[in-house]
C-alpha cells in the first residue's frame, strides 16, 4: 500500500468506526531522560533557542502587560508583533515561559529556573481583576491560551510555587473577554471589545488542549469545564468524526493545532468521537500535503486533488508556516502515535523533522524569524519582515520537544521513534537501563542501538520501520542471520537484554519520486529515505536522471543556506 492509499484507507476506516477502543497510551519519557549529541542540528537548535530566551530583557517581555494595565513599565518595547499596541502584544510571552521551563527540565540550569520564576512573578504583578490588558486586544483567546501553557509548564517543569495561583487570577481576568463558545476565525479583525463574543480574528478553538492539561496538572475543575466549553464540536470535530472534510478555506496552522484538543478530549473524556475527529482531520491534512510533510500554502487549506498544491509552486513563496506548523504537526502525530501505536504517525513526524523544522533559520537577537518554508520553483530561505512573529514562540518549544518525541514506553518495553544520535535512560523494576543510538541517518542507512543494563531483564525494544523502507532488516548482538522487518510498523525485538547487546538496523535509502498531486504527475520531488532532495531552481530532468541523482546538485533542506532551490522538478521526456 502506498502513502496515498494508506491515507485514504485510514480515513475510510475511521469513518466506518473501525477505531480500536481507547486504551492507555504509550508514555512519554521525561525531558531529562533523552540526550542528543551536541554537534547535531537537533541539539544545536536547543542551545540556540535556550541562549536566545535567556538573553531577552525581562522588562521588555513584561512591558506590554504593564503598560496596558497602566503600571510603571521600565525598559523598551521588544519590537515587531510583540509591542504593546502592535499586532499581537505579548502573545508569545507564555510560549517563551513554557520553553524556558522545558529547557530547565532538560538542563537543570539554575539561571533558567530563576528566570522562569522572575517572569512568572513579574507577570502576576500585572494582573488586574478587570483584565485591562485585553481591552481592544484582537487576540484575547490566543494570548490567554499561551499564558495557560506557560504557567502550567512553569509549575510542572520548573517547580514554580506561584504559577498555579497566578493562573487562577489570570483566568479570572481573561474570562470576560472570551467568547461563550469556540468561534470560527474571521479574516477581518474587529477591535471593539463588545464584538468579541460574535466575531474576531482569534483562535478560541485551540484552547481546550491546554485547559485539559491545566485540569490534569492542577485538579481545578474549572479548567475542565472551560475545556469542554471551547471544544469546537458542531463546526469542526463532529463533522470530522463523521468523515466530512471541513478543512478547505480554514486557517491551516490553527486548525491542525486544534486537532490536539480533540486528542486531549479523547484521553480525558474517553470519547472515541474525538479520536475519530483527530485521525480523520489529520488524514485530510496529509492528503493535501507537500512531499516535505508541510501543508497550507498561504496558511489556508483547499480541497484535495484540486490542483492547488501544484499551482502554489508558482503563485506563492509562503508555502508552509514552518515553526508553528511543525509544532502543531509534532503534537498531533505524537498524540496519535501514543494513542494508536501506529508507526506511520512517526513517519509523518520524521518528514517534517528533516525536511522543514531542522532546516529553519535560527531566530535572530533582533527578532527576525524564519516563518515560511518556500516550495516555489524558485525558492529561498528568508526571514519574515515582521519581528517576533508567532513562529518565534513555537520554534523554542518544538526544539525542546524533540526529546519527548524520540522515544516512548509501555509495560512491554521501549519504542524507538526518531533516528538521531542520542541516548534514552529509564528504570524498570528497580534497575537502570539505557539505549544509545549511533547513526549518520538520514545520510546513511545503518542505525546502531546499544543496550546498557544494571541488571539483565526481559523486555521488548520496538523499532520504527518507515513505510518506504522496503528491504529493512535487523541483526541482534552480532548474529549472522538477520530478520526482515515489515515497513509501516514498529518491529518488536524481545529478549533478555544485558549490557553489550546491540541491534543493528538497516533502512535502505532507495531513491524514489513523489508527484506534487494526482493531477500533475510530471511535477515530482526526489526522495531518499525520509529526505527530500532539493534541486537548483527551475530544474528540469528525465526520471532516469532524477533517480540517478548525479550531476543535479541535489541537497537536503538542512544543507541549504542562502542559495536558491526548488523542492519540485519538472519531468521531461
Amino acid at each position: 500500500m502506498n502513502r496515498r492509499e494508506f491515507l485514504l484507507s485510514g480515513a475510510a476506516a475511521v469513518c466506518a468506526g473501525k477505531v480500536p477502543p481507547v486504551k492507555p497510551p504509550l508514555a512519554e519519557f521525561g525531558y531529562r531522560d533523552v540526550d542528543f549529541l551536541p554537534d547535531r542540528p537537533v541539539e544545536r537548535q536547543v542551545r540556540e533557542n535556550h541562549a536566545l530566551l535567556l538573553a531577552l530583557s525581562e522588562d521588555s517581555l513584561l512591558r506590554p502587560f504593564r503598560v496596558r494595565e497602566g503600571l510603571p513599565a521600565p525598559g523598551s518595547d521588544l519590537g515587531g508583533w510583540y509591542d504593546t499596541y502592535a499586532f499581537a502584544p505579548g502573545a508569545t510571552f507564555g510560549q517563551w515561559v513554557s520553553a524556558l521551563a522545558r529547557f530547565y527540565a532538560i538542563t537543570g540550569d539554575p539561571a533558567t529556573r530563576a528566570k522562569v520564576a522572575r517572569l512568572v512573578e513579574g507577570y502576576g504583578a500585572t494582573i488586574d481583576p478587570e483584565g485591562k490588558f485585553y481591552i481592544n486586544n484582537r487576540f484575547p483567546s490566543y494570548t490567554y491560551d499561551k499564558l495557560v501553557l506557560g504557567l502550567i509548564d512553569a509549575h510542572e517543569f520548573a517547580g514554580d510555587p506561584q504559577a498555579l495561583s497566578i493562573l487562577q487570577r489570570a483566568t479570572d481576568a481573561a474570562l470576560p473577554y472570551q467568547p461563550l463558545r469556540a468561534m470560527p476565525r474571521q479574516e477581518t479583525p474587529v477591535l471593539h471589545n463588545e464584538d468579541f463574543t460574535r466575531h474576531c480574528w482569534d483562535e478560541s478553538y485551540t484552547m481546550p488542549e491546554n485547559l485539559f492539561l491545566a485540569w490534569r496538572r492542577s485538579g481545578d475543575a474549572r479548567y475542565l469545564a472551560l475545556a469542554k466549553r471551547f471544544l469546537y464540536n458542531d463546526e469542526f470535530f463532529f463533522p470530522l468524526a463523521r468523515g466530512e472534510n471541513v478543512l478547505p478555506g480554514k486557517h491551516a496552522y490553527s486548525h491542525v493545532n486544534a486537532l490536539s484538543s480533540a486528542a486531549q478530549a479523547c484521553l480525558v473524556l474517553r470519547d472515541e468521537t474525538y479520536l475519530r475527529a483527530a485521525r480523520n482531520g489529520f488524514a485530510f491534512v496529509q492528503q493535501q500535503s507537500y512531499v516535505t510533510g508541510g501543508w497550507g500554502p498561504d496558511e489556508h487549506f483547499f480541497p484535495p486533488d484540486s490542483g492547488k498544491l501544484a499551482e502554489s509552486l508558482t503563485s506563492t513563496h509562503n508555502s508552509f508556516e514552518t515553526p508553528c506548523g511543525s509544532y502543531a504537526h509534532f503534537k498531533i502525530t505524537r498524540y496519535l502515535l501514543r494513542i494508536t501505536s501506529d508507526s506511520r504517525y512517526g513517519d509523518s513526524m520524521e518528514r517534517i523533522w528533516y525536511n522543514a523544522i531542522l532546516g529553519a533559520k535560527p531566530i535572530q537577537p533582533d527578532g527576525r524569524a524564519f516563518y515560511y518554508s518556500d516550495y516555489n520553483f524558485d525558492g529561498r530561505k528568508f526571514f519574515d519582515p515582521d519581528k517576533w512573529p508567532c513562529c518565534s514562540g513555537t520554534l523554542p518549544q518544538i526544539a525542546a520537544d524533540y526529546r519527548i518525541s524520540a522515544y516512548f514506553q509501555d509495560s512491554r518495553g521501549v519504542y524507538v521513534n526518531l533516528y538521531s544520535p542520542s541516548t534514552v535512560t529509564w528504570k524498570r523494576a528497580g534497575a537502570t537501563y539505557a539505549l544509545r543510538q549511533t547513526t549518520d541517518y538520514p545520510n546513511k542507512s545503518n542505525i546502531g542501538l546499544d543496550v546498557t543494563a544494571s541488571s539483565p531483564a526481559e523486555f521488548s525494544i520496538f523499532v520504527r520501520v518507515p513505510e518506504w523502507a522496503e528491504g529493512a532488516r535487523a541483526t541482534v548482538s552480532g548474529r549472522h542471520e538477520s530478520r526482515a522487518l515489515r515497513p509501516g510498523s514498529f518491529a518488536e525485538i524481545w529478549r533478555k537484554w544485558k549490557t553489550g547487546d546491540r541491534i543493528e538496523l538497516e533502512l535502505p535509502l532507495k531513491v524514489r519520486l513523489e508527484p506534487v498531486d494526482a493531477l500533475h504527475l510530471n511535477i515530482v520531488a526526489v526522495m531518499a529515505g525520509p529526505s527530500v532532495l532539493m534541486a537548483p531552481p527551475n530544474t528540469t530532468a528525465t526520471r532516469a536522471q532524477l533517480l540517478a541523482g548525479t550531476g543535479l546538485g541535489l541537497k537536503s533542506f538542512m544543507d541549504i543556506g542562502d542559495e536558491p532551490y526548488t523542492t519540485y522538478v519538472r519531468v521531461t521526456g
